[in-house]
């Protein structure tokens, strides 16, 4: 059964806007910062005058036809978790906040290691949290390699698949190395990947050598990555929908290009956002703008290619109103657009706050969501219409064992209030906020999490431990 869904764009704007991008591969081209990716793309058929390279439409219409439709991500033992294809939507958290509104206080201040792995812990227990982002930039640790003590709190605290991120390329190699410990090996992470990489790219038309390097390395071990370019009218590309949205697509194409190049057959997911006007009141890159909605999950779409897609966010800097209607509408419409794999639930203040108490809300309203949006079963049980005969008109279905089997099939909230107002306040009388509050407690006192072996362990240990000599051997060149 086919769930409920929307396309923001119908087939012949995907149509004008895939042509568009073609024609900016082939006619304007790409920055290229990195010299094995540009020998790749002129091997294949590309143009480069200097840092610029231009792509001829065949060499897209043949990546088109290796990269895989979807991708299957498993769990820490092994375990098909997510099919990151068609309209199936997963959901899971954003990476990287540098400050955390503590659930505790009520207060805003600098994330730490703890809160790092604290966000581990919500996540591996939450039902509707599907994958796991590290949430938390750590501000007590060199900040150089953080992300590699993200990745070892990730494989350490959580069993769910991982969507990790690195500022550099080493970053990403160490990454792929503690998932290959914890898999079994290189072959044993390829055939059962647990962990997909978001690699990000300047702009559309801008290829950072960093995230070159990361699609190239990628692609020949065969790990899934998410390969999203910034795009947005009126910084990144001229100030229009269409534009910036076909801009963003073709840097997004040069990736996909470049990854079947390398690897025919390597798994690459494309943006689920952007495309749409930049906030030109503040200037700010706000994570909730209704006019970039659906326009690159559409492209996705049209391309038969998985989705990186944005939700459960907010910019609101405090749990109140707006957090509450932009993490609901964000989550609602990425569900609907079918982005496969939704990231940034509990992200507030453009990415630089991040709350637990929002993101163990949003994993109410995920069910609440995927209750309203799932298919419905039309059968002669589902029916029921004997039973209607049996009961008769003015009868009571409460006690008959049709309500007895199917009951507990309806959505039943933890955190959202149904009861009457008498009860309520026996109950305490509190605010959501409140309720939210005291399930990230319970989950902290309560959820462990399976282990590691300790041998597994150990080798995530060296390989942190080889990385802080890395850095530390920087300072002295």
């Amino acid at each position: 059964m086919g769930s409920a869904h929307y396309a923001r764009l119908g087939t012949q704007e995907c149509e004008n806007i895939h042509a568009g991008a073609l024609e900016a591969l082939a006619r304007i081209g790409v920055e290229v910062h990195d010299e094995e990716a540009r020998e790749f793309l002129v091997k294949g058929g590309a143009e480069a005058e200097g840092l610029v390279v231009r792509i001829p439409s065949f060499m897209v219409e043949k990546a088109l036809l290796t990269a895989p439709r979807g991708f299957v991500l498993h769990d820490r033992n092994g375990k098909v978790a997510m099919r990151a294809t068609s309209y199936n939507t997963y959901y899971g958290a954003g990476s990287d906040c540098l400050n955390v509104l503590d659930h505790r206080t009520g207060e805003r201040r600098r994330a730490t290691l703890q809160d790092s792995i604290d966000a581990q812990k919500v996540i591996d227990a939450l039902p509707e949290i599907d994958f796991s982002m590290s949430m938390f930039l750590p501000s007590d640790v060199d900040q150089r390699i953080y992300d590699r003590y993200q990745m070892q709190i990730m494989l350490n605290n959580t069993t769910k698949p991982i969507v990790f991120v690195s500022p550099d390329f080493e970053g990403c190699v160490a990454a792929v190395e503690m998932a290959e410990a914890v898999a079994g090996g290189a072959d044993a992470l390829r055939h059962r990947p647990f962990v997909a990489c978001y690699v990000n790219v300047t702009s559309s038309l801008v290829a950072n050598a960093e995230a070159l390097q990361k699609c190239m390395y990628l692609a020949q071990k065969g790990i899934p990555q998410l390969y999203i370019p910034l795009g947005n009218g009126g910084v990144h590309a001229p100030c229009s929908p269409a534009s910036a949205t076909a801009l963003m697509m073709a840097g997004t194409l040069l990736g996909v290009v470049l990854s079947q190049l390398v690897r025919a057959g390597a798994p690459i997911g494309t943006p689920g956002w952007s495309g749409g006007y930049y906030n030109m009141q503040s200037m700010v890159g706000s994570y909730c703008l209704p006019d970039e909605q659906g326009l690159t999950l559409s492209m996705g779409h049209y391309y038969g290619l998985p989705t990186f897609g944005l939700g459960g966010s907010t910019d609101s800097k405090a749990l109140d109103q707006q957090a509450g209607a932009e993490m609901a509408l964000g989550l609602a419409f990425e569900t609907l657009e079918g982005a496969n794999i939704l990231h940034d639930i509990g992200f507030m203040d453009a990415g630089l706050q991040g709350s637990l108490q929002l993101m163990a809300i949003a994993n109410e309203f995920i069910g609440w969501i995927r209750h309203a949006t799932q298919g419905v079963e039309v059968t002669d049980e589902a029916l029921a219409l004997d039973v209607a005969e049996e009961v008769g008109p003015s009868g009571s279905f409460i006690a008959h064992e049709h309500t007895i089997a199917h009951f507990r099939e309806g959505f039943y909230p933890k955190l959202v209030d149904r009861n009457n107002y008498t009860r309520w306040v026996e109950l305490g009388g509190t605010s959501m906020e409140d309720r939210a509050a005291r399930m990230v407690d319970q989950i902290l006192e309560t959820h462990h999490v399976e282990p590691l072996p300790a041998d597994v362990q150990r080798d995530i240990a060296k390989i942190v431990e080889r990385e802080e000599r890395w850095a530390a051997s920087l300072e002295s060149r």
